[in-house]
């Protein structure tokens, strides 16, 4: 009887090493799967970076080409070559155009991206110092060919309600990306709190009796002050401060684990921040 009980509690403390090790891979599994979707989202971020950097770049070439197709124009005669220096301004004025929307586009992605880099700020500084370095360079050249009596004026007119579609296109964008960035923040914002049975009922976020039904989560008048906001993208990690932990809102299970540290009090790791927060924007936890 005392080898049978033996045996048994070695099976036992097998069993139990088993669960843990498969807890252990499942875990590790999770943490894999979530750098990996990092990993991807920062290399999209950096390819869309590229390919506007790109098209900048062919942008300064072209317009330095066409520079070129109005001096040896400027230097014919006749009708013809007035023709080729407006066709050829018509095309700097136009790509110029596109090259400002693109280095608008650029410093969006820069300053609302998750790849931050003192390296790609510079570059979009150089970038826009480039661009101004090309209008001085436009407007010299309409000088010249002023002074040469090679004076376009229906191009004037051109000129002029460009730079003010530029200045309307810069201001609708600003406004855009702050309403899509304050959107952004708003569908990424999320409240949480914890706190002993007590405290939670002081401040109306658990109902007077003590249940936990969701009904009898979050009265009327709780007390959202009392919760800290967070953004989900960024805050993963909820250190609970107590050895005793018990989550009262609803969230998927396999979005999260509730672990000790080395104090042996309970952190909470959201492992699926969007699965974890689709059911509720709001966690309540209680402790001891």
């Amino acid at each position: 009887m005392k080898k049978l009980m033996i045996f048994a509690v070695c099976a036992m403390a097998v069993a139990s090493c088993t669960d843990g090790a498969k807890q252990a891979r499942l875990a590790a599994e999770m943490q894999r799967d979530s750098l990996n979707q990092i990993i991807a989202q920062k290399e999209s971020e950096i390819t869309d970076m590229m390919t506007t950097f790109s098209d900048i770049e062919e942008g300064f070439r072209e317009i330095t080409e066409a520079q070129s197709r109005v001096t040896l124009a400027k230097q014919g005669e006749g009708t013809s070559s007035a023709q080729r220096i407006r066709e050829n301004m018509q095309f700097i004025q136009s790509t110029m155009q596109q090259n400002k929307e693109l280095i608008n586009k650029l410093k969006q992605q820069v300053r609302e991206g998750s790849v931050k880099s003192e390296q790609l700020k510079k570059i979009v500084e150089n970038l826009t110092q480039q661009m101004e370095e090309k209008d001085r360079q436009l407007q010299a050249l309409r000088e010249e060919l002023d002074k040469k009596d090679i004076h376009i004026a229906e191009l004037d007119e051109q000129v002029a309600d460009l730079n003010s579609s530029v200045e309307n296109l810069t201001e609708e964008s600003s406004q855009k990306s702050q309403t899509i960035s304050q959107q952004d923040k708003q569908l990424n914002t999320a409240w949480f709190v914890f706190g002993t049975r007590k405290e939670l009922k002081e401040h109306n976020i658990l109902s007077k009796d003590g249940l936990f039904s969701k009904t009898k989560l979050l009265q009327k008048d709780f007390d959202q002050g009392y919760f800290t906001k967070i953004d989900i993208r960024i805050d993963k990690e909820i250190k609970l401060y107590s050895k005793s932990a018990k989550i009262l809102t609803s969230h998927p299970t396999n979005a999260y684990t509730l672990q000790r540290d080395a104090k042996k009090q309970y952190v909470l790791r959201i492992t699926d921040p969007q699965l974890f927060w689709s059911t509720s924007k709001y966690l309540v936890v209680e402790v001891d």
